[in-house]
C-alpha cells in the first residue's frame, strides 16, 4: 500500500477539527413536534454526519431499519406514524452505539419502556460522555499519529506509517468493543458467579 504522508496528515487534521466541533444535539434541541419517517431520516443524517464524502451514498439509517427497531421493540412505536423527541433520542443513541456493539447488547444500555424523564436523564449523560470520549479520541490519535503529523513527542506507541496507524486503530477498536461486551455481561453478577477461572485455577480475562 502506498500513502501520501501530506494527504494523510491533512485528513487527520480535518478529522480532528471536525470532532472538536461536533456535538450531539441537546435534549432540548431535539424536535418534539411529531416528524414523519422521511423527516426523521433527514434529521438523523444531519445529526450523525460521520461518513466521509466518499461514502455518502451508503445509507446508515433507512426506513426499514427504523421499522425493524420498532417491530423488535428496540425503541418505542411512533404515535400515529409520527416520531417525537423520545423516538429520536433512542435512534441517536442506537445509531452511535451500533458502530461498536450488537443491537442485543445496546438493549442492555438502553432498555425500552423508560419514562420520558428517565430517557431525558440517560440521554443527557450519554451526550456528555459522547463528547468526552471524542475529546479523548482526539488526544489519542494526535499521539498515535505523532510521526505522521510531525509531532516531536512521538514514542514507541506512535505509528510511523499510515499502515501502522490503520492496524493500531483496528486493534484498539476491537479491544474497546471487547471490553464493553465483557463489562455489559457482568450486570447483576458478583464474584461468586461473575468471575472466570481457567482449568489450572488462575483467573482468566
Amino acid at each position: 500500500m502506498a500513502y501520501d504522508k501530506s494527504l494523510v496528515a491533512g485528513k487527520l487534521r480535518r478529522w480532528e477539527k471536525y470532532l472538536d466541533r461536533y456535538r450531539l444535539p441537546t435534549w432540548e434541541q431535539i424536535p418534539n413536534i411529531g416528524l414523519y419517517m422521511e423527516q426523521v431520516i433527514a434529521l438523523l443524517k444531519q445529526y450523525l454526519d460521520y461518513l466521509p464524502p466518499e461514502l455518502k451514498e451508503e445509507q446508515f439509517i433507512t426506513a426499514s431499519t427504523i421499522n425493524n427497531y420498532v417491530r423488535t421493540k428496540i425503541m418505542p412505536e411512533p404515535i400515529k406514524k409520527r416520531y417525537y423527541r423520545v423516538h429520536i433520542a433512542y435512534l441517536l443513541i442506537i445509531c452511535t452505539l451500533k458502530q461498536g456493539l450488537s443491537i442485543a447488547l445496546i438493549q442492555k444500555i438502553l432498555p425500552i419502556g423508560l419514562s420520558d424523564e428517565e430517557l431525558h436523564q440517560r440521554y443527557d449523560v450519554y451526550a456528555r460522555r459522547h463528547r468526552l470520549a471524542a475529546v479523548f479520541f482526539i488526544e489519542q490519535i494526535r499521539h498515535l499519529a505523532g510521526p505522521i503529523l510531525d509531532h516531536a513527542d512521538a514514542d514507541r506507541y506512535s505509528s510511523d506509517t499510515t499502515e501502522e496507524l490503520i492496524v493500531s486503530s483496528v486493534v484498539l477498536g476491537g479491544l474497546s468493543r471487547l471490553l464493553a461486551e465483557k463489562l455489559l455481561l457482568l450486570e447483576g453478577k458478583d464474584l461468586s458467579d461473575g468471575g472466570s477461572i481457567t482449568i489450572d485455577g488462575s483467573p482468566s480475562a
